[in-house]
């Protein structure tokens, strides 16, 4: 009799452990109320890994990761995947609610007619701020040149950082100097490397983490940074009961937008419940709960209704039409210009 419950308390464990998805995704990209009720529908487990930057999931992925269901990169990032043939084509027969997202995010030149990928969430690299302080120092929020311009920068020697991202701050040097984000002239790179070498002596730092903290605590009174950050940083610092807000600007010469998207790995054991959970994921009051927790760009237009209004209303989460024209997807890079960039980036950080 034993050795029947034991038979069957194990194929029970087996059946459960069959019933798991992996996800590799972004720190806090996915609100626990959301992952449970997806467990709950569908009888499973979620099982989440994380990175922090595309390069690090990349490099994870090159170095011999397998097993993931499903990746949720950037649309640089998703480029090279698809060029590696590490994604599994989409069933779109199982995701009837796809046609939930707007046109204005589908068929992207990273991947036309959405073969592979579903639009998730997107953030907007921009320039945050701790009101009070630049009001009172009378500088601008809508420029890049409050980041670039020494005439700027000395009255906030210490009290800046930006992003530690070759891609994301030479991008924003380019637009500052009148270039798309992704030109790839090594002349234009030379002339934002010597930009950003001039302000870098009034930078507190280069910070992809910490800045939401020193943000909110009033440490930091301008950053370069994502507006989901930027959104975190002002929801702590009324929390904290701080005599300031920290605000967004998008600067009139132009800025990145980064779309991330849901993504099938090759490797993923699972195929049937990853399609279940993009479907899942382009639910409406779902995909809402990811703005209502981060305040990330949502391109779903069956969420807005679902989504605070103080958010909805926010262009650096949901820009207008003018201001949308003004924003740019990263493109991949090949070999060649990696090197070089990432040369052009040592001798900044050397500088």
């Amino acid at each position: 009799m034993m050795w029947r419950i034991l038979l069957l308390m194990l194929c029970i464990g087996s059946a459960y452990a069959d019933d798991v998805l992996h996800l590799y995704n972004w720190n806090n990209y996915i609100s626990g109320e959301t992952v449970a009720r997806f467990e709950a529908q569908c009888n499973c487990r979620v099982v989440q890994d994380y990175y922090s930057d595309n390069e690090e999931m990349l490099a994870k992925l090159a170095a011999g990761a397998t097993g993931y269901d499903i990746i949720v990169p950037t649309g640089n990032a998703m480029e090279s995947l698809i060029r590696q043939k590490a994604l599994r084509p989409l069933d779109k027969s199982l995701l009837p609610n796809l046609n939930n997202i707007a046109p204005a995010y589908l068929n992207t030149a990273f991947d036309p007619g959405n073969r592979y990928s579903v639009p998730y969430a997107y953030t907007l690299t921009l320039i945050g701020y701790n009101t009070e302080k630049m009001r009172e120092l009378d500088l601008p929020a809508d420029s890049w040149a409050a980041i670039f311009e020494p005439r700027h920068l000395a009255k906030l020697k210490g009290r800046v950082t930006v992003l530690d991202s070759q891609r994301e701050l030479i991008a924003a040097a380019l637009k500052y100097l009148g270039y798309s984000a992704n030109d790839t002239s090594e002349a234009h790179w030379k002339q934002a490397r010597d930009l950003i070498i001039r302000a870098k002596p009034y930078w507190a730092a280069f910070n992809a983490s910490s800045y939401i903290k020193e943000l909110a605590v009033g440490n930091i009174w301008l950053v370069h940074g994502y507006s989901n950050d930027i959104f975190q940083a002002d929801l702590d610092a009324q929390k904290a009961g701080r005599k300031f807000r920290i605000a967004s600007g998008i600067p009139k010469e132009g800025a990145v937008l980064a779309l991330d998207s849901m993504v099938l790995h090759k490797s993923g054991p699972r195929p049937d419940l990853a399609h279940r959970f993009v479907d899942f994921m382009l639910d409406g009051r779902n995909s809402a709960e990811l703005t209502n927790l981060i305040g990330s760009g949502n391109p779903n237009r069956d969420a807005l209704q679902y989504i605070k209004p103080e958010i909805a209303q926010n262009p650096a989460v949901f820009p207008g039409p003018e201001q949308q024209a003004r924003l740019e997807m990263l493109r991949d890079l090949d070999r060649h210009q990696r090197r070089v960039l990432s040369r052009i980036w040592t001798e900044i950080k050397l500088r």
